[in-house]
């Protein structure tokens, strides 16, 4: 089964992490990768280089960044091959416990959410 791991914060928590985070983050996905688990992750960028489309009143409407009406910036993501929910689970608690022992003080979520199995499914 595929998951996917979603990092979000609120604006005020959303800053450069630590060089002891990426560190401990980079051996983490260093050994995700060697095993097999992991097949993509990344960072991205702030507000303010991005874009939001949205459809709204029956239009097309793009919004350059930055959001200030925004509740929760998504800072990263992964993308894991795992066997059941309980080891995406896991996977997702080891990560967010390097945050909170690299960056005290730092708050946020990691959402966790099975892919569809049928590409042409939705």
């Amino acid at each position: 089964m595929r998951f996917m791991s979603i990092v979000s914060a609120p604006p005020s928590s959303y800053g450069q992490p630590t060089p002891a985070l990426m560190e401990a983050i980079g051996k983490l996905s260093e050994r995700e990768i060697a095993s097999g688990r992991m097949i993509d992750t990344g960072g991205l960028v702030p507000l303010e280089q991005g874009a939001r489309v949205s459809v709204r009143k029956g239009e097309v409407v793009v919004q350059d960044g930055p959001f200030t009406e925004a509740k929760e910036v998504i800072g990263g993501y992964a993308i894991f091959e795992l066997q059941n929910a309980e080891e995406a689970l896991a996977l997702a608690v080891e990560f967010m416990q390097l945050h909170k022992d690299h960056m005290p003080g730092w708050e946020g979520t990691c959402e966790v959410r099975a892919l569809f199995a049928d590409p042409q499914c939705c």
